[in-house]
């Protein structure tokens, strides 16, 4: 029997795999998410293989309820079949209905370009969010009361029986607005400051918990512990976040759903049987700080056994006005603990921990001593010339009439028992130094530690060079675009956290390059959609209350509601946020044609934080204008519109006409003033016209050299000039601006001892912002070469042009991509020029390869004729121009050092 079994295998066709593999699958950029509510969620994964010129051809997708019903391949909810196409990415789902709470399985396998099909990716799900309202069981908004003061955050509990193991449990939780949520003692999770941050009369987010291990049959008791965020801002600002027309007290919503092992599902909502008391937490403001008062410490008040006989019942409130949606994106989370780097007493009992990084968050402090103690921590950037704390640039526009106004303090209230340790729940803060007093004895190093906070997104790239000094620059933007990612792009986590439109967009191409903050873009993409008025008009901040209409918005920040879709399409070949979208974007063109006159648009902020010379508001305001009408026409042809597109693709062409016959001056060949912003401005959106861009490109260069070599713009024109100078072959000036170390320059800020970016040249106002941090991408992009290709979205087709610029004799930089892995590694090696590059599987890359003296490349030793995967294009100028499939290559130009010394 076993021999006749064995004949019977060898005569059988074996099915032979593919030497590429699925992996990664993830659902709307994340994975194994739960409690979503995009309809219908989209699918993505990536490939891997160890040989060359990988691609894939077709897919197959099969969905089940369950893994085992996945694995067995039966009771499939979907099945695609064999899907010819090379798509891995945003794939729609498209079975059987969804219902809410249902888990779906998934798996994938491809086919590779010899039509082999490969194994199957690993199993992946994605589970619903609640989908109607009728499906939140009639749990009731709750509060302490319903007065919005300034009064101790409120706990509550609530007790419950569980008559069976449960098999499934999980709860939806929207409280506002902050909340912790704990059942039988334990707090779930380990996210902070949830949910995310939104204009709460348009929306709010509620978040699915996974409790089925914490919970035990018998008694159970679930805690909910609330704080203000921005839902309830009591301190006066600014920005009248005080006035919000959503600001109200602190509740929530709430729904348990346990299925047991025998399949009964029991429910528990949030309703007047809830019991409600104050916590230690007797204030809390997201500007002013949090008072935690341990002596009102309520042993257990989140475990069955405790007595909440003493508590109130909670009350029935009004529900926040806006629309109830499943938060999408990852929370907010402590990323990491440092330890101070130095502590002084620049005053007896006044003690200063540097933690030797600039960063968003707040402090950790342990202390022992009697009831009653208190410990005063004030957070800032700068200390006086005496070594205490200055917050004085930074606190300036909060309870900005009050003397005695609080700002960035938290206070610790001992109880008196051993040692205690105090981190706030719901605030943070924007510092390098806390300043400590009231502390029994005397503290030491290890007596405080600084907790990092920021969204919870992956580092996907990394850049490195040769220099020193644009290695500190990369990491001080690194930090500072994490301490400014809360939930929504911020422009600094101190004075005012607001999600200023024009720095979030100025920093999105360095984000996508080297992280993966999708999700929390297409979150805010979607608060300002919410936001916009009918006529199309935005603020300058969003979310807001209210203010920003008047001052600080712009086409030059509010372009950022086309822009960021704009980028997340290139980047990620997303193309859902232009066209779930376009009527939005689309309204805002419409407005900005109604303010324009003749083509120029004039309103807004300019060229923001110049050096010296100033630029016409109108210059950049109508190239935004320009840019903002090509980006509709994009997005009405991913629609199918071409009516629309034509349309749209005219009136940039009428602006364009315009913005020259305006600004270009024919005598002088100056556009405007003739400022580094006005002409880099030109060139960068591709305003001038052919027959001017030589003239204009001299003029810019002569003005970078009357400042011998040195930058001076504001945030716009930063962008502007490095990308400019190197698209039109003068990176070698781009990169001398770039390396300078005295004012202005992001070197004087490393040589001034910075850790994150800032937003003055000189140093004043804040120290840590992200509005100046484009110069990240300009590394990654120039130096290393790494860019997208538009015509070919999600890095399908992408570039890699490597400089050797200056002083350099190396570049290095990675971008795990929504393909893969990207890598382009470069070094000057004995005078040879030494390129490794790492090109995804079902992708191309476009690679340029300096020439050295004797014109020749080879690739892993072979001549370019013998390289798998290889194909030679064309020489441009000093580059060998090749196509090259996926797969690692070693290229080696001979004599490139030498050529280069050459006149």
């Amino acid at each position: 029997m076993k021999r006749s079994l064995f004949a019977l295998l060898l005569i059988l066709p074996l099915e032979v795999q593919a030497v590429v593999r699925p992996v990664s699958p993830s659902c709307e950029y994340r994975v194994n998410p739960i409690g979503i509510d995009h309809l219908p969620p989209r699918l993505s994964w990536k490939l891997e293989s160890r040989e060359r010129a990988q691609i894939q051809t077709a897919y197959r997708i099969i969905a089940a309820a369950t893994e085992a019903d996945l694995r067995a391949e039966r009771a499939l909810l979907w099945d695609t079949g064999k899907v010819a196409s090379n798509n891995t990415l945003h794939i729609p789902y498209a079975g059987q209905p969804l219902s809410s709470g249902q888990r779906v399985w998934w798996k994938v396998r491809v086919w590779d370009g010899q039509d082999r099909p490969s194994a199957w990716s690993a199993p992946a799900f994605f589970e619903m969010g609640l989908l109607r309202e009728a499906d939140w069981k009639g749990a009731q908004w709750i509060a302490r009361s319903q007065e919005p003061a300034a009064g101790p955050a409120p706990l509550f509990r609530r007790t419950f029986p569980v008559r069976a193991r449960p098999a499934r449990a999980r709860v939806y939780l929207c409280g506002l607005g902050y909340y912790e949520l704990y059942i039988n003692g334990r707090k779930v999770g380990d996210q902070v400051l949830d949910p995310g941050y939104t204009r709460y009369d348009r929306r709010v987010l509620y978040v699915t918990h996974d409790v089925t291990r914490l919970l035990q049959t018998g008694n159970n008791a679930i805690g909910v512990l609330l704080g203000n965020g921005f839902y309830n801002v009591h301190q006066q600002n600014a920005w009248d976040f005080d006035r919000a027309p959503w600001r109200a007290s602190p509740r929530l919503r709430l729904l348990l759903t346990i299925t047991d092992e025998n399949g009964t599902t029991q429910t528990l909502i949030s309703d007047t049987a809830w019991k409600t008391d104050d916590s230690p937490i007797t204030y809390n403001g997201i500007y002013g700080g949090e008072t935690y008062d341990a002596r009102r410490e309520q042993t257990g008040w989140n475990t069955p056994e405790f007595n909440d006989a003493s508590w109130d019942n909670a009350r029935i409130v009004e529900a926040p006005a806006g629309i109830l949606s499943a938060q999408n994106h990852p929370p907010i989370r402590v990323a990491q603990t440092l330890r101070p780097v130095r502590l002084t007493e620049p005053r007896p009992g006044v003690f200063v921990f540097d933690i030797g990084q600039n960063l968003a968050g707040w402090a950790r402090i342990t202390a022992q001593g009697p009831a009653g103690t208190t410990i005063t921590l004030r957070y800032g950037e700068r200390l006086k010339p005496d070594g205490t704390l200055d917050q004085e640039s930074i606190g300036a526009y909060v309870d900005q009439n009050k003397p005695d106004r609080r700002f960035q303090t938290d206070v610790f209230i001992l109880k008196g028992h051993g040692h205690e340790t105090f981190e706030p729940r719901f605030v943070y803060h924007g510092f390098q130094y806390v300043e400590v007093t009231g502390f029994p004895g005397r503290p030491t190093l290890d007596t405080l530690s600084a907790r990092f906070v920021h969204s919870d997104i992956p580092q996907i790239g990394q850049f490195s060079c040769s220099n020193p000094l644009l290695n500190k620059i990369w990491q001080a933007g690194k930090w500072a675009f994490l301490s400014n990612l809360q939930g929504i792009p911020t422009d600094c986590p101190h004075r005012e956290k607001n999600g200023w439109t024009g720095d979030a967009h100025l920093a999105a191409e360095q984000a996508l390059l080297h992280f993966a903050p999708m999700p929390v873009y297409v979150k805010w993409i979607q608060d300002l959609v919410d936001e916009q008025r009918p006529s199309g008009e935005l603020p300058g901040i969003v979310p807001t209350g209210g203010w920003g209409y008047h001052w600080g918005n712009g086409p030059a920040w509010d372009s950022a509601l086309l822009l960021i879709p704009y980028y997340l399409y290139l980047y990620a070949g997303d193309p859902a946020p232009l066209t779930r979208h376009y009527s939005a974007l689309k309204r805002y063109v419409d407005y900005l044609t109604t303010r324009a006159e003749g083509g120029i648009v004039s309103i807004g902020l300019g060229d923001w934080a110049p050096y010296e010379t100033e630029t016409p508001v109108a210059v950049t305001s109508t190239a935004y204008y320009y840019v903002d009408a090509r980006i509709v026409a994009q997005a009405a042809r991913l629609l199918g519109n071409t009516e629309d597109a034509q349309r749209y693709e005219q009136l940039a062409e009428n602006i364009k006409k315009a913005f020259n016959e305006r600004f270009y001056n024919n005598q002088t060949g100056l556009y405007a003033n003739g400022s580094q912003t006005a002409l880099a401005c030109a060139l960068y959106q591709g305003l001038t016209t052919p027959e001017n861009r030589v003239v204009v490109l001299r003029h810019l260069i002569d003005a970078i050299q009357k400042r011998n070599y040195h930058i001076d713009t504001g945030i716009l024109g930063a962008r502007y000039l490095l990308h400019a100078l190197r698209d039109h072959g003068h990176a070698e000036i781009a990169y001398r601006i770039a390396a300078q170390k005295d004012l202005p320059s992001w070197g004087y800020w490393i040589e001034q001892g910075a850790t994150t970016l800032w937003e003055q040249w000189r140093g004043t106002d804040s120290r840590n912002h992200i509005m100046f941090g484009d110069i990240l991408a300009w590394f990654t992009q120039t130096l290393a070469g790494i860019r997208p290709d538009p015509a070919a979205p999600g890095f399908a087709r992408f570039l890699i042009k490597p400089h050797i610029l200056g002083d350099l004799t190396a570049a290095s930089a990675t971008c795990d991509s929504v393909r893969g892995r990207i890598l382009s590694d470069w070094k000057l090696q004995n005078g040879d020029f030494v390129l490794n590059v790492q090109v995804p599987p079902n992708t191309t890359a476009i690679v340029h390869v300096p020439l050295g003296e004797a014109l020749t490349v080879t690739e892993s030793g072979n001549p370019i004729a013998q390289a798998a995967g290889v194909r030679f294009l064309e020489r441009q100028e000093d580059y060998a121009v090749y196509e090259v499939l996926s797969g690692n290559y070693r290229f080696l130009s001979r004599g490139v050092a030498t050529r280069r010394a050459q006149p």
